[in-house]
This record gives structure tokens, sequence and C-alpha cells, in this order.
């Protein structure tokens, strides 16, 4: 017999000193939050930083080199729906620490294997710990932080310490690479998620358990699915779209969603919540979660070949050369509550669309003799305060308005939809660049990507 849920509640914001201060307790474990959320996203520079050096160390062929990246975005996007909704059932903080676990021993693992078959194991284990940590740790945040100027908040600073991770990322991830050993290179998030497993237990509350069960096959269709269409995706990067992998896994995962989707209505305990769906600014924020990714992905992946190749530059100098985007990004991460509040979220979201239109459009203009200073530091700027202002308002709408068991399901959408936008982004991107045959035509798709976020923004009601 079907276990009956519990009696949903409205996520509600306990009472708290001034409006949007973040103190005590509550500091902490925003603290843990945001060093999940920071060592998630350093992984990405390490890799691809360290991924040279992985080639000559194991033999890896191109083939081996790209399933280094796929086997972590194929867990790791498969995954995430039924992470939202172990969180729901199990426990948010249970199902954090077990993600945060597998994350920190597959990245202390894959500096020390001997073959690309093992290292392509432990990525894939790693993403299976992203895909439990990262949703879950967005519904910690969520029941934590109600919602108000205090959530906003907690929301900005995990922006803030999320650009700090990246530029942090791409310093150490460039040093170590030109002093030391690729495998050193591999370590680096290791002591973050030890001192995250230290550290929730004390400051994080596990959240009510909502009884239920899962939903086995809605949650196999949607690993399915998210998996096919990710590597799909991925695998178009490098190959047309015509080719019968990249059709073939792209049509089937979108025909194994829209299953995935009719049965979910009909599921009385479905891993993603029809309900979620309903409301037209959710569903704005959920387009602008989408597409965000795609104006901005072709930036690092254009201009690292850019100096490194063009240029001559060595992991670190094109590391120092991109660190003014994640600068800006956190510095302007740190006005954006205010900012909101002056303007609404709607004018500054659009701003941000719009800010990051120029600077795509501006680097579409560059061309090898260009200098840094007038062409690319400019763009990097634009883009870098463009992603602050466009990465809280869509956040706020998506997770505002939720009941108590729906937190962990809304937090793995909007996880699901930025690693989708993202796979999305760079294959449309490298399709692009190589018919048009450079970066130019890439960086006017990316400011295409941000036209559909000023579009969202836009279309947004001037009241919610």
């Amino acid at each position: 017999m079907t276990a009956q849920m519990s009696e949903p509640t409205v996520l509600r914001e306990a009472p708290a000193p001034p409006p949007g201060r973040i103190r005590g307790r509550s500091a902490a474990a925003l603290a843990v939050i945001a060093g999940c959320n920071a060592m998630i996203q350093l992984d990405d520079p390490i890799v691809n930083t360290a991924l040279p050096g992985m080639r000559e160390g194991l033999g890896l062929s191109a083939v081996g080199a790209s399933w280094v990246i796929n086997a972590y975005l194929l867990a790791f996007g498969g995954l995430l729906l039924l992470g939202g909704r172990a969180g729901d059932i199990l426990g948010r903080r249970a199902v954090f620490l077990t993600g945060v676990a597998l994350f920190t021993a597959a990245a202390s693992l894959r500096g020390l294997v001997p073959t690309t078959e093992a290292l392509v194991a432990v990525r894939a284990v790693q993403g299976a710990g992203a895909a439990l940590a990262a949703p879950s740790g967005l519904a910690l945040l969520l029941s934590t932080f109600g919602e108000g100027a205090s959530r906003k908040r907690a929301i900005a600073v995990c922006t803030t310490v999320g650009a700090v991770s990246t530029a942090g990322g791409l310093l150490l991830a460039g040093a170590l690479t030109s002093l030391s050993s690729w495998r050193w290179v591999l370590f680096l998030d290791v002591p973050l998620g030890l001192a995250i497993l230290l550290a929730a237990p004390l400051v994080l509350d596990e959240t009510a358990r909502h009884r239920g069960r899962f939903d086995l096959a809605g949650a196999l269709l949607s690993a399915l699915g998210a998996a096919s269409l990710v590597y799909g995706l991925a695998q178009a990067a490098e190959r047309p779209w015509s080719d019968p992998v990249v059709a073939g896994c792209v049509l089937g995962g979108l025909a194994l969603l829209a299953v995935f989707a009719a049965v979910e209505r009909r599921a009385q305990q479905p891993v993603v919540v029809p309900r979620l769906f309903a409301d037209r600014s959710r569903l704005l924020a959920y387009l602008g979660t989408l597409a965000v990714p795609g104006a901005l992905i072709g930036t690092y992946f254009f201009l690292n070949q850019y100096f490194q190749q063009q240029h001559g530059w060595s992991a670190l100098a094109t590391a120092c050369a991109l660190l003014p985007l994640p600068v800006t990004m956190a510095v302007t991460a740190t006005v954006a509550v205010r900012l909101e509040q002056r303007t609404g979220a709607r004018r500054m979201w659009a701003a941000g669309a719009a800010l990051l239109a120029s600077g795509n459009l501006w680097l579409a203009t560059l061309e090898a003799g260009d200098g840094y200073a007038a062409t690319v530091l400019p763009a990097l700027v634009l883009l870098g305060a463009g992603m602050a202002l466009s990465v809280l308002p869509p956040t706020v709408l998506a997770t505002s308005g939720l009941r108590g068991d729906e937190a962990g399901a809304a937090a793995s959408v909007l996880n699901a939809l930025q690693s989708v936008g993202g796979s999305i982004g760079l294959a449309t991107l490298v399709m692009v660049a190589t018919h048009t045959g450079g970066m130019a035509g890439g960086f006017t798709t990316s400011a295409s990507f941000a036209g559909l976020v000023l579009l969202a923004a836009l279309l947004l009601g001037r009241r919610r």
C-alpha cells in the first residue's frame, strides 16, 4: 500500500533580527552550503586545466579524454531530479552529506588512478555525488532562509562564493600545472570537501522527512532521458547534428523526457511536482536559467584557445587574463540585493541580460592582433557584471511560493536546467564556430542566448 504523504507546509521565514541580515548559526549554515557550491564549481577549471596532463600521463586518446568529462556530466545530469526527490523523502542533510562524501572520495581517488577506465569510473561516482549534494544544498538554503531579503542575500552570497572559487580555481590550477604534476591539481577540492563533512552536522539542521515512496518509473525515465540528452549535446560539440549518435541520443532523450512528463502527471508521488510549472513567473525563471549558461560558456571555451594557441600564453597567464570576469561577478553580486530592492527584479534581470549581450558582441569583434586591455578586459567586466545580475532574479522566482515537500524537487529542476543549458550552449557555439570558421560566430551566438534571457525578463510582469 502506498504511504500517505504528510500534510504539506509552506516554507516560512523564521523570526530574525534586522531584515536580510545573516548571523550566528544561519551564517555558519550558509558558509557550508556556499562551500559545497564552490567545491562543485571549482571542479570544472581543475579538470579542464589538468586534462592535457592526463592525456600525456595516462596515454588518453581523444575519446578517452572526452569520457573523462562525459562520465561526470552523464551521472550529474541523469541523477539530479532523483537527488532532489531523495532529499525530500530521506532528509536533505543526510542526502547532502552523502553527496559531499561521494564527491570528496572520488576527488581524492582520481589523482591516484593508474588507468583510463578507473579514471572514468571515478568521475562517474563524482558526478553522482554532485547530483545528490547540489539540489539538497539549495533545498537546505531554502529551508534555512525563508522568502524575503534574507534568502536573496543568501543566494547572492552563494553566487559570490561561486565566482570567487572559479577565480581561485583558475589561478591554483594554472599555477600547479605549471609547477608540478597534473595529479596534484586534482586534489585541490579535497580539503574543502572534508571541511564541509566536518562542519555540516554541527550547523545544518535535518529537515522533516516527508513520508512517501520513490516513483521508480519516473526516476528511471528522468535519469535515462536526461543522461541521453546531455550525452547527445556533448557529442554535438564535436560531431555534426546529423550524426547518428548525436541525433539518436538527443531525439531519444527528448522522447524519454516526454514520456516522463506524461507519467508524472498520473503519479501519486512524482519525482517532479507538476505544480511547479503552473506559475508563469517560475516558467520564465526556468527559461532564463536554461539560457544563461549559453551566454557565458563560450568565454572560457574560446578565450582559453585564443590565449594559449594564438598567443602562446601559459595556463597560468591565461587564468590571470580571465580573472576579471569572476572577480567582477563576485563584486557585483555583493550589491545585487540592494540593487534589486531599488530597481525591482524585472529591471535588474533585463539589465544583466543586456550586459551579457554587450560583452559577447564586444568579443565577437576580437581579432588576433587586438590588445588585451582595449578589447578583452572591458568585455570580461561586462560579462561578469551581467552574469551576477542575471542569476539572482530567476533563482528567487524559481524557489518562491513552495510548499515544504517541494523544495528538493524545485532545486533539482533548477540545477538540471543549468546543466542542460550548459550542454546546449557549448554544442551550439562549437557548431556555429565550426561552420562560420571562427569564434566571432560563437560569441554572436552567445549574445543570442543573452537575448533569450532578456526576453524572459521583459515578459515578467511588473508585479509578481
